[in-house]
């Protein structure tokens, strides 16, 4: 019998700052370190035959963290969105989607950002969606504002669904969260209602493939039964 491979897996990824400190370094390595773990995995994901791997790497709570940990995480992503890594993965089909405002990022992010969703918009191999500045309350809010707005007065749950950030993108089938909290802390309420989750005391720096591997035994062993 062939193992159960999910379409769409996402990764809440927690503990960069804490491997960053264990390794005694500056928070910016942990982060540096944990956006280098991309790109690895998705190349795994993609050859088990997993279509869709979502990343949430920055949430709309996140601007609470202090003004230089902020500023530290847009350097991140400045470093990120313009590392070899992203041309490898565009090289190797990889179609990149965001979901969340960005429209809060500095201006030169977000033209980084149109520039990859524009260059990988025809590639079929995997979708990589990074989140960011995402709130599962926010974007339920943002839905029912735009219902309101259309003046939809009854709505099903995929007319919803289409209001939604995630309107292009199947549920994730199975979630993991690394660093040892065993909570969704808010990333798509709507959509995880049947996902399977599967939390990991690991790192996100430290979560490689072989990790991987092991969730994805896991997901193997689960009966889905979506309420039947």
């Amino acid at each position: 019998m062939e193992n159960k491979i999910p379409n769409h897996i996402a990764f809440i990824m927690d503990g960069n700052r804490r491997w960053a400190s264990a390794h005694k370094l500056e928070m910016l390595f942990g982060h540096d370190k944990g956006a280098h773990q991309i790109e690895p995995l998705v190349a795994y994901a993609s050859k088990q035959g997993i279509s869709y791997v979502t990343f949430w790497a920055f949430s709309t709570e996140n601007w609470q963290r202090t003004e230089k940990e902020v500023a530290v995480l847009m350097e991140v992503f400045r470093r990120m969105f313009r590392d070899p890594m992203v041309d490898r993965m565009k090289k190797n089909d990889v179609k990149f989607n965001v979901i969340g405002d960005t429209s809060k990022f500095p201006q030169d992010i977000q033209d980084d950002l149109r520039k990859l969703l524009e260059e990988t918009k025809n590639n079929k191999k995997i979708t990589v969606t990074i989140a960011l500045n995402y709130g599962g309350r926010d974007e339920i809010l943002r839905a029912v504002r735009d219902a309101v707005s259309a003046q939809q007065t009854v709505i099903s749950e995929d007319a919803f669904g289409q209001l939604l950030f995630t309107k292009d993108l199947p549920d994730p089938d199975f979630l993991i969260r690394t660093g040892g909290e065993m909570r969704l802390s808010g990333f798509q309420p709507w959509q995880t209602v049947y996902t399977e989750l599967y939390f990991t005391d690991v790192l996100w720096p430290d979560f490689d493939e072989k990790e991987f591997q092991k969730a994805l035994d896991e997901f193997d062993l689960r009966e889905r039964r979506f309420g039947r």
